[in-house]
């Protein structure tokens, strides 16, 4: 055996080891890293010429774009065998800085919670779209693998293809959005490190990827990939599994960098905390809840519609056009001030803010789980006098956005399948 193959045969058989010590470290301490809102200083999608309120716009033009994914087929339907929601691409709010490789090789993604796999371009990349940052190549990673067609993480993807001959054996996978955009390339294991916000870097070994060598459409050159957090086996979450307990949790600031959490420090815990359980479904991609009835200060309407969609990457909560209409005609109704149309027509009630405009409190009641909402969660400013309600009609599927979330310490737990609820100054968490 030659030195040079000696060496790396010791490095690799260390590397396993390390992963399986890793394993056991996580669950014992937890960890934490950063989310990068995508209108934030931090990020490169940054317009230093946007003002606040233009932000909060191109957030909610992005809202509904993002929320596409779950109109064609309504969620309650999943259940039916080969049913699969469309998904979007490049319309997530949130940013994640991780690594792939050994060495690690940095990549920015857009951190999704309605998908799963996780991909970026690599080389050689022909048939691709324009991208600001250098492409990953696997050839440069010690510790990159092909992953076998026969292999149960092949299996578990629903688009994947057997290339099997001449000695090849490789899984190929194709992902295709709701826009008409798509990713296809083979399916790998590497090791995905990420920089925790105690300056540490936390290397997660054999995380199954899609290795990109065929993508094109409305992707953004300013992004190197998409890191699903859904439930399905090849997310992050899933994939990371015992190591941290099922557990992630994160707390939203609006239009600012935030913390996302796993393992021990996920925990959601102490006064004021609600759970709701989470909702069986297929595919298990997404995270519904059950929505019992929602309360406008003493009166409370309940609704048939059941299910609801907690995603971070949509701005505004969505509701069925009906169920809206009579929740915003309980606001207006409690609120002592005339409406004033939006002069973009995208939110259903507005008013004039002044110091007259007091909004009721409004109750999110899902199963077991009463969520108050604070003024700061259901009406935001859209201009210098203007503000609007963040419940907005559309037609489709619920989805509890992320101006909702704010403000809360939101725990999934994964094991338990229960979801989490603590009101929480996040920006001081």
């Amino acid at each position: 055996m030659s030195f040079l193959r000696l060496f790396f045969t010791l490095f690799l058989s260390v590397l396993c080891l390390s992963g399986i010590y890793l394993t056991e470290a996580l669950k014992g301490s937890g960890f934490s890293f950063e989310l990068i809102h995508r209108d934030s200083p931090k990020s490169p999608f940054y317009n230093l010429k946007e003002t606040p309120f233009e932000r909060l716009r191109n957030a909610t033009r992005r809202s509904f774009k993002h929320a596409n994914r779950f109109d064609r087929k309504s969620l309650s339907n999943l259940s039916a065998a080969g049913d699969q929601a469309d998904i979007i691409s490049d319309s997530g709010e949130y940013l994640m800085n991780i690594s792939i490789g050994t060495p690690p090789f940095p990549i920015l993604a857009i951190a999704d919670t309605g998908s799963d796999l996780i991909w970026t371009q690599c080389k050689p990349c022909i048939f691709c779209y324009m991208q600001q940052a250098p492409l990953f190549d696997p050839q440069n990673s010690y510790t990159y693998k092909d992953v076998s067609c026969y292999s149960g993480q092949c299996a578990s993807l629903e688009s994947s293809v057997c290339l099997a001959w001449f000695g090849h054996d490789s899984c190929l996978y194709s992902v295709s959005y709701g826009d008409g955009s798509f990713s296809n390339g083979k399916l790998g294991t590497d090791t995905i490190t990420v920089s925790s916000t105690n300056g540490s870097a936390v290397p997660l070994p054999n995380i199954v990827f899609g290795c990109g060598h065929n993508d094109l459409g409305t992707f953004d050159a300013k992004a190197t990939g998409i890191v699903g957090l859904g439930g399905g086996d090849n997310s992050l979450i899933s994939q990371m599994g015992d190591s941290i307990d099922g557990k992630f949790s994160y707390c939203l600031v609006p239009i600012v960098s935030s913390k996302i959490n796993f393992g021990s420090n996920a925990v959601v815990s102490g006064s004021g905390v609600v759970s709701t359980p989470l909702v069986a479904k297929d595919p298990e991609t997404y995270y519904l809840l059950t929505l019992k009835a929602i309360s406008v200060g003493n009166k409370t309407f309940g609704t048939t519609e059941g299910n609801i969609v907690i995603d971070s990457g949509t701005t505004l909560a969505l509701m069925p056009q009906e169920f809206n209409s009579r929740l915003v005609l309980e606001v207006s109704k409690s609120i002592d001030a005339a409406p004033v149309q939006d002069p973009e027509g995208t939110f259903d009630l507005c008013y004039i803010a002044d110091s007259n405009f007091e909004p009721p409190v409004i109750t999110v009641h899902f199963s077991g789980a009463d969520v108050k909402l604070s003024s700061l969660n259901t009406f935001v400013p859209v201009s210098e006098k203007v503000v609007c309600f963040t419940f907005k009609g559309v037609e489709g599927s619920a989805i509890y956005g992320n101006l909702v979330q704010a403000n809360f310490l939101i725990g999934y737990d994964t094991q338990k399948q229960i979801v989490s609820f603590k009101p929480t100054d996040c920006a001081n968490e």
